[in-house]
């Protein structure tokens, strides 16, 4: 009985062999028909390639930042930015994996082992800061020019990095002073070209207006005739030098009125014109009138500065004059010379003058006037 069963499935089996293998061709026939068709559009779509630098402006990295040919999956988000004006490195296997997860594959690594990652930014000097809240402080309750203006800030000023987008101007949109305690608060608003809200930045602080004023290098004492050597220019608090702070300029060949010491800034006050005469110095007396010209030797009894009347010896006749110092070592005791007065006209020697009747006063407007006796 078995031996039955096997013949009949044997016969069975080489009846249907035939038609298996004529289907089998038809199949091989139409797999071998559709495949070029399948080739082409294999090579009609790009194969994405791995960059081995990105630079991103937001705060996410996205498929499209991080390989070419990214297709419809470019926006799509993978890893967190990093800070805005830094550098950030990423594995290959660690990006062919997180592409992989959005069904990206076959990408070209071109034999990179990792990637680097650049946030862009812009980026705000401290110096630049500084600059834009003595601006905004400006003339601002007596406050004079920014750039008189020495700030101290609550915090350490650094550099500040805003997202690229951020590239508008800076304003100051609440600029507080307040003079009796020098306090400022000011907040800046720099503007951007996307959608997004203008960034903000917060400064607190001092603000002191200072000047530039001629500071003493050495102790000076009274009457010192000042040199370039003994003074020094520094910036000082304009309230501690008052308004007649005095420069360079004006201290060099002035005399110091009194004694003086190293690190004092100079005021107008504390300073004069060099005494062209000194105490117990001899000094020429000059007596000057017209057609004579005397000079006599003389002690000084007082010093003084060019137009100053000073007292003097005459050693001759051993008599004190006054003088006006006119140079140096030089005092003149010309006299002043007298101005004669102008004779004016009497009443009754006016109304005693004939008057001329024949004389007419001219219809002209133009005509000279004779002129009125005073």
């Amino acid at each position: 009985m078995l031996v039955r069963s096997l013949l009949l499935a044997t016969a069975l089996l080489a009846a249907s062999g035939p038609a298996l293998a004529a289907n089998d061709t038809a199949i091989s026939g139409a797999a071998a028909s559709d495949l070029p068709d399948v080739i082409r559009a294999t090579n009609a779509m790009p194969v994405p390639v791995l960059r081995a630098n990105v630079n991103v402006s937001s705060d996410v990295v996205r498929i499209g930042d991080v390989i070419d040919n990214a297709g419809s999956s470019a926006q799509i988000a993978i890893y967190r930015a990093p800070d805005p004006g830094t550098t950030g490195t990423l594995p290959a296997t660690q990006v062919l994996n997180a592409l992989r997860a959005h069904q990206v594959i076959g990408v070209d690594t071109r034999g990179l082992s990792k990637i680097a990652v650049t946030r862009l930014a812009r980026t705000l000097e401290a110096d630049d800061i500084e600059l834009q809240v003595a601006v905004a402080l400006e003339h601002r309750n007596g406050l004079g020019d920014a750039s008189n203006l020495s700030l101290t800030f609550d915090n350490d000023l650094r550099t500040v990095r805003l997202d690229a987008a951020n590239n508008g101007a800076i304003n100051p949109v609440a600029t507080r002073y307040d003079p009796r305690s020098n306090r400022f608060d000011v907040t800046l608003e720099v503007g951007n070209d996307s959608d997004a809200p203008p960034a903000r930045l917060r400064f607190t602080g001092t603000a002191i207006e200072t000047v530039e004023v001629a500071v003493l290098a050495r102790d000076v004492d009274r009457n010192t005739l000042l040199r370039s050597s003994d003074v020094v220019m520094e910036r000082r608090p304009k309230a501690e030098v008052g308004n007649d702070a005095a420069g360079r300029d004006h201290v060099i060949g002035l005399q110091t009125r009194r004694q003086l010491r190293a690190g004092q800034p100079l005021r107008t006050t504390d300073l004069t014109k060099p005494d062209l005469v000194q105490r117990d110095q001899a000094v020429t007396l000059i007596y000057q009138s017209a057609g004579i010209y005397l000079t006599v030797r003389g002690k000084a009894v007082e010093g003084g500065t060019e137009g100053d009347v000073v007292n003097v010896l005459n050693l001759q006749s051993k008599r004190t004059v006054s003088g006006v110092v006119v140079g140096r070592g030089q005092v003149s005791i010309s006299p002043v010379p007298a101005i004669a007065p102008r004779q004016i006209a009497s009443a009754a020697q006016v109304a005693e003058a004939p008057l001329n009747n024949s004389a007419t006063i001219p219809a002209n407007d133009s005509a000279p006037v004779s002129p009125r006796t005073e």
